[in-house]
């Protein structure tokens, strides 16, 4: 069973107005995309079992990160969306939890044609939509071009059970354009599902995302994989996953450094129009000044 780290008891009950509870699973490699997706439904009951409304798994959820090599036999993961088995097993399982999910998945558009997707479910099992990630890298041991098509598929909001959900995808974090797109459009919580690992990006994966939630004005669920995954590379990934509020503070404990965990925190959303009221940076910006951010 997974070290389940609970709710922030700093909430009073009695100021409790809109409270959402909201999970997201940091783990590591089981060996066999089966035995991944198992472990992935297991926690997403687990997380039900703690009062959780919506839970995101982390980036590729049923796979390795196989982007540390260039490989293609790692294009056998690929799954059509939302018709693919995976998206069907856990739309049938959003419904009998009555739980939101995000689910990272590879997706295939067609034959040489793929993307790093997440898909959105509701609360009663329907299939949202999905959004492809955007930004694409290719560096040593993040090899993603091999792999992946840039998403063509916009900064989509998903009107769910829980409020407005975004998504926006591991490398994708470090690019303030996106954020701030998914803000434009509505967005009250956005996930950022990742594999990222010990070296590189460490040292601004706490202040990244922080501070996307401060200049947005919602909240952010991040996620990243724990362990060492020997069969395809050396790369460590280093989880410290968490939920940071609209004000950029972490929601409770960040996750562990090396171990699976199961984050399962409150999150106040009336906070959302508390401090949008108080900053109004929508209102102050600027637009029609900043036309050369977007010239090649």
């Amino acid at each position: 069973m997974l070290r389940v780290l609970g709710r922030d008891s700093t909430i009073g009950e009695t100021e409790m107005t809109n409270i959402v509870r909201a999970a997201v699973l940091q783990t590591d490699w089981a060996g066999t995309k089966e035995a991944m997706t198992d472990k992935h439904e297991e926690a997403a009951r687990e997380a039900a079992a703690d009062g959780a409304q919506v839970v995101c798994f982390q980036e590729l959820f049923y796979g390795p990160y196989f982007c540390q090599v260039q490989e293609t036999k790692y294009y056998d993961y690929t799954e059509p969306i939302p018709d693919g088995p995976t998206t069907q097993r856990f739309c049938s399982l959003a419904k009998e939890l009555g739980m939101v999910m995000v689910l990272p998945m590879y997706e295939v558009e067609q034959a040489g044609l793929y993307y790093n997707t997440a898909a959105v479910v509701d609360a009663d099992g329907t299939y949202l939509g999905k959004f492809r990630k955007q930004h694409i890298p290719q560096v040593k041991g993040f090899w993603e071009k091999f792999y992946f098509r840039p998403g063509n598929g916009g900064y989509p909001i998903f009107e769910t059970a829980i409020g407005k959900v975004g998504v926006y995808i591991c490398y994708d974090r470090h690019f303030p354009e996106g954020w701030r797109a998914l803000g434009l459009n509505g967005a009250e919580i956005v996930f950022n599902p990742s594999a990222t690992h010990r070296g590189l990006s460490e040292y601004i994966w706490r202040v990244e995302q922080p501070a996307a939630a401060v200049a947005n004005m919602y909240y952010v669920g991040a996620i990243n994989r724990v362990g060492i995954e020997a069969d395809i590379g050396d790369n460590d990934f280093y989880g410290q996953s968490y939920f940071v509020d609209p004000e950029g503070k972490f929601v409770g404990d960040v996750g562990d450094a090396y171990k699976p965990e199961l984050i399962v925190r409150d999150l106040d959303f009336d906070k959302i129009k508390e401090v949008r009221d108080r900053w109004a940076f929508y209102r102050d910006r600027r637009p029609d000044a900043y036309d050369e951010l977007v010239e090649a």
